[in-house]
């Protein structure tokens, strides 16, 4: 077993404990409280003046897939050769030795959700996973926990170098319209047995139809989420808006038809057309209107171990320090899928936790321990 014991605890669903403690074993949090009992032979790590919360959660990135520092044979994450791909797996091309993740343990960033690039119409599957582990299956949380998407100016770059379909907004959602068209015949050959040789980008459209899981449609501007949801709404399809940087302009309409949205990157440049209308505040605006918000720094577009830091931004221009937090945390494992195991220090979830020595929005404030699954993998 293992005793945190004296600091500051950020439960994140259940309140703050001023002097809380957490026992953890097998990985689980086995209790918390400000009196916890504890067996003789418990390893205690005293905390007493720092911050503990549950470890922080990217809700999208390209961590794995777009390795750094080695040129263009760590660039994996984009089939730049048909624009719809439903096929492919991010966790097909995740590189668990790739220097991001030890990068993100620093920020105390503990899991992930991972996609494919957006040159693509369609794709490919998004997996969540933990930053720590010895192999990748034992870090996955979610092999397929979405189908990317993708609206707006890279599609149409990419296909239009490459002269064919799509060179416009037009032509992205006619192809991806086109395609669930063919997975909905697909759907009705199945059912009634007629279906000869499989096709595995088509079984992975029945997973969205059938609202196994939901689209996760890269869409900057407002016409781009407006269409993504447009889409949709026709398929009846679920579906959560990544990127959303002028999300800020349909926020109560995002609201009221309680869209899910994952911001960020912030702190970026307007370094394409989408971004000239971006604000640091999109991710306050859109939670104050009623819109769960999880954040993503997109890496490698920011480095991964600044996520805190961008909630920090956020919290700056108008976020709320609950909101912001729950963005990094809670919120984030259930847009994923992924909170009846992380999210929040609760009973029986695992013991992924984060010491901070300071507010974990504050700049200056240092990551002093990480835990993943109750074993301590930074210091």
């Amino acid at each position: 077993m293992l005793l945190l014991k004296g600091g500051k605890v950020y439960t994140i669903t259940k309140g703050i404990l001023e002097n809380g403690m957490i026992l953890i074993e097998n990985g689980k949090i086995l209790a918390i409280g400000s009196e916890i009992d504890y067996p003789v032979g418990t390893e205690v790590i005293d905390v007493t003046g720092k911050v503990v919360m549950p470890g922080l959660i990217d809700a999208h990135t390209h961590l794995g897939i777009s390795e750094e520092g080695i040129g263009e044979e760590g660039w994996d994450y984009n089939e730049e050769v048909e624009p719809l791909t439903p096929a492919l797996r991010a966790i097909d091309g995740i590189n668990i030795r790739e220097m991001g993740l030890q990068d993100a343990l620093s920020g105390g960033v503990t899991a992930v959700m991972v996609a494919p690039g957006s040159a693509n119409v369609i794709g490919g599957q998004v997996a969540v996973m933990k930053t720590a582990g010895s192999c990748l299956q034992e870090m996955i949380l979610s092999e397929c926990a979405g189908l990317k998407v993708a609206f707006g100016e890279n599609p149409k770059r990419v296909y239009a170098e490459q002269k064919k379909s799509p060179v416009t907004r037009m032509g992205t959602a006619a192809l991806l319209r086109e395609y669930l068209i063919k997975a909905q015949d697909y759907l009705q050959q199945k059912e009634k047995g007629e279906v000869g040789t499989r096709d595995l980008g088509l079984e992975t459209m029945l997973k969205v139809l059938q609202k196994e899981i939901p689209l996760r449609a890269h869409a900057h501007r407002a016409d781009d989420i407006m269409t993504a949801l447009r889409i949709a709404e026709e398929f009846d399809l679920a579906i959560v808006i990544e990127h959303a940087t002028e999300g800020y302009k349909i926020a109560q309409y995002l609201a009221e038809k309680q869209i899910s949205v994952v911001v960020g990157p912030p702190m970026t440049s307007r370094c394409k057309i989408e971004l000239r209308e971006r604000s640091e505040a999109t991710p306050g605006i859109l939670a104050k209107a009623g819109v769960k918000v999880a954040l993503t720094t997109d890496h490698p577009v920011v480095p991964i171990q600044f996520l805190n830091i961008g909630a920090g931004v956020a919290m700056r221009e108008g976020m709320t320090e609950e909101d912001a937090l729950q963005a990094l945390t809670i919120n984030a494992a259930e847009i994923l899928g992924v909170d009846e195991r992380i999210g929040s220090l609760e009973v029986g979830k695992d013991a992924d936790i984060v010491v901070f020595n300071g507010h974990p929005l504050e700049v200056r404030s240092k990551v002093e321990k990480v835990f993943v699954n109750g074993k301590e993998v930074f210091a």
